[in-house]
């Protein structure tokens, strides 16, 4: 993965803007939403995005992040709250403890080497992935989904035209 801390920025704003979406559309009962009891909940989903930047401190960026040992909250504003001040942290860290070189730098994670860049890389598309999945979950607990990429069905039925199937 070729990427610079300038496109990484670029990035990580839009898309910690658009995880943002969907964590201020969470309330306190939706939290508790899965599909089954052996799959993570609504809010389990939402703290694993906000405890997960926390693992770019293995590549040596110091910035402070909810205690491994924290209970998930079962407030949705403390799960939003946390998510905002984590992913300014990591930006700021990676702005102003990394340089261009630092981005190539590589180490063995999983048996495999990864370079401080790709890890990056990965970091944005863990968090679209996770995004992905609690969109599922806030549509069965009955929320209005935000439009991330696009349209929604409910912004298309605002609009006041047939959604597309």
């Amino acid at each position: 993965m070729n990427m610079s801390i300038e496109d990484f920025n670029a990035e990580w704003l839009k898309e910690a803007r658009i995880t943002e979406q969907v964590m201020d559309a969470l309330t306190d009962d939706s939290l508790k939403t899965a599909i089954t009891d052996q799959h993570r909940t609504l809010g389990q989903l939402a703290w694993h995005l906000v405890m997960s930047i926390q693992f770019m401190n293995m590549l040596g960026l110091q910035f402070e992040g909810p205690s491994r040992e924290q209970e998930i909250p079962d407030s949705a504003a403390e799960i939003q709250a946390s998510y905002r001040r984590i992913r300014h942290a990591l930006l700021d860290a990676v702005k102003s403890q990394w340089s261009e070189e630092d981005l190539q730098e590589t180490r063995e994670f999983d048996g495999e080497l990864w370079t401080n860049a790709g890890f990056l890389h990965f970091t944005l598309m863990h968090q679209t992935h996770h995004r992905g999945q609690m969109t599922v979950l806030m549509r069965q607990a009955g929320l209005r989904i935000p439009e991330l990429y696009g349209p929604t069905y409910d912004s298309w039925i605002d609009r006041g035209m047939d959604p597309l199937v």
